[in-house]
């Protein structure tokens, strides 16, 4: 499907009339036909005639009744052609003085009459129009031409509306090609500046000026070696996490400021990375403090900690191989001597914990003990308890008689004529049977002199040596524990055991020339590629 082209209706030409008479003045009674175009090259200005005719023309021009847009066109028409007229009217007059009819759209600026026609025009007399003699202000007031102090005005152009369109957008075009290739110069060059500089100083860096490094690995574990302990000791007692805060902890030993000061003042840390031989930036100046030499130790002392696995991982690197062995060895070191003291003080804290146990339930027992005696010393009778049995089994004899009597009574009573004597006589001995009941129940719980009752004594007594006996086991319990905790002290609790020992690498491990490299590149785009967005969108929202 073909869209028909449409254009633009700017312009509507006027109906063809027959010619005025400032038409007839100014062309003449003999007006040739229209010649051909002439040559494109300016006219010379031609001069005005004399005795009023170019006034009457203008008047007759002005009679006309043209539009202020036909006059302006005419204006801008003349302007080109060179033209240097008073009014919009004569610029009308010189227009059609040259044979060119301004109010024409085709070759309206490219119809030229010849010498000859335009001399023969220019001699004709023009008509006068009865509003030529009026006085300028009784004439219609119309926009006049503003003189124009440029006279380099272009030239006609001869182009078809398509053919300057091409050209317009070729044109732009070439303007966007060229912008393009300025912004793609101006990119690469700034990436060659912030990017691919810094990765070549570093690459130069990497694979020429670099100190080769020498790594050294190793990787050991704690074992825990005790057995006793509550249930939950019993189920990790054979894990990882028996030893995980022992393995931490020795991870954040290794990695510390003393690690390092004991090892710079045992292997010469410091003297091994001071050597001239050493690249600057790996180099330490010989006045370094130990902060700077610690941002080293933590660069080259690599130490990781698996605790799905329990098994502490270390890498050492130095400029030598067997210095690095060495430094991973006394490091190694270092760690079993830490892992050995982290529970030393924990047993001596038990082994004095459980003495002063032990003092505390001696100390307990011997006054359960004076008390128990001063109890015994203290009662009117030597053993209370047995002075209680005594009198609860006369108790029960007075009982058992008493219950006989009373059967003898009824015995009595039972006949019809008792024998008053008898019936008297024992009645007689139960009240003696019940006074002898209340005084052996009196005796017992009656408070003597100086002390408490028999009962009380005796319940005092059974208590201070509940006390006592509960104080006696305590006292085995602490001796049980004092025993256990000097054991405990007298052993290792921890072991640290190497399972790959540090060997000398025979290739440098460091530095990773390409892969450095790579990294600074891709480190630098990012930057790069940050910057530029974020100066987009500032450049965005500053246009909006």
């Amino acid at each position: 499907m073909t869209t028909k082209p449409k254009a633009k209706r700017f312009r509507i030409r006027r109906s063809v009339s027959a010619p005025g008479p400032g038409q007839m003045a100014a062309a003449g009674p003999t007006s040739a036909p229209s010649a051909p175009a002439a040559t494109r090259a300016e006219q010379p200005r031609i001069p005005r005639p004399a005795e009023g005719g170019v006034e009457k023309a203008v008047a007759a021009i002005r009679d006309e009744g043209l539009t202020g847009r036909q006059l302006r066109m005419a204006r801008r028409i003349a302007q080109k052609h060179g033209l240097e007229p008073n009014s919009d009217y004569e610029a009308v007059y010189l227009l059609r003085l040259k044979g060119i009819d301004p109010f024409q759209r085709e070759n309206a600026l490219d119809l030229m009459l010849p010498a000859a026609a335009a001399a023969q025009a220019k001699d004709q007399p023009t008509a006068r129009t009865p509003d030529a003699d009026k006085p300028l202000a009784e004439q219609p007031q119309l926009p006049q031409t503003v003189r124009s102090k440029d006279k380099n005005l272009p030239a006609t152009d001869n182009r078809t509306p398509a053919e300057r369109r091409a050209q317009e957008i070729m044109a732009i075009q070439k303007d966007m090609a060229r912008r393009r290739n300025r912004r793609l110069r101006m990119l690469f060059a700034r990436l060659a500046a912030f990017v691919l500089l810094p990765t070549l100083i570093a690459g130069w860096y990497f694979f020429t000026v670099a100190t080769p490094m020498y790594a050294s690995k190793s990787e050991f574990l704690i074992l825990k070696a005790e057995t006793g302990g509550g249930a939950m000791g019993g189920l990790f007692s054979g894990t990882q996490f028996a030893t995980n805060q022992d393995a931490i902890a020795v991870q954040s030993y290794l990695t510390s400021k003393d690690a390092m000061l004991r090892l710079d003042q045992d292997e010469g840390f410091k003297a091994h990375f001071s050597q001239p031989g050493l690249d600057p930036i790996r180099r330490l100046d010989a006045d370094a403090t130990s902060e700077e030499m610690y941002k080293l130790y933590k660069k080259y002392v690599q130490i990781g900690y698996d605790p799905t696995e329990g098994v502490i991982r270390m890498e050492v690197a130095a400029a030598d191989p067997q210095v690095a062995t060495d430094f991973s060895t006394a490091l190694i070191g270092y760690a079993e001597e830490r892992v050995d003291n982290l529970s030393a003080r924990k047993r001596e804290n038990a082994v004095k914990d459980a003495q002063l146990g032990l003092e505390e339930a001696e100390q307990a027992r011997r006054v359960a003990q004076e008390r128990l005696v001063r109890l015994q010393q203290d009662s009117a009778v030597l053993d209370p308890r047995a002075r209680i049995g005594s009198l609860q089994a006369r108790i029960e004899s007075v009982e058992t008689q008493l219950q006989e009597k009373n059967l003898q009574l009824q015995a009595l009573l039972d006949n019809a004529r008792p024998n008053r004597s008898r019936v008297e006589g024992v009645e007689a001995d139960i009240r003696r049977l019940e006074a002898l009941k209340a005084e052996i129940s009196l005796e017992m719980t009656a408070e003597s002199e100086g002390a408490g009752s028999l009962a009380e004594t005796a319940v005092q007594i059974q208590l201070a040596e509940a006390d006592l006996a509960t104080r006696d086991m305590m006292l085995a319990a602490a001796l049980e524990r004092l025993d256990q905790a000097r054991r405990d002290a007298d052993s290792q609790a921890r072991y640290l055991t190497t399972s790959v020992y540090p060997l000398a690498a025979q290739d440098p491990s460091y530095p990773r020339a390409f892969e450095n490299t790579l990294l600074t590149f891709l480190i630098f785009s990012g930057i790069y590629l940050l910057i530029s967005l974020t100066a987009s969108i500032l450049r965005e929202q500053v246009a909006n």
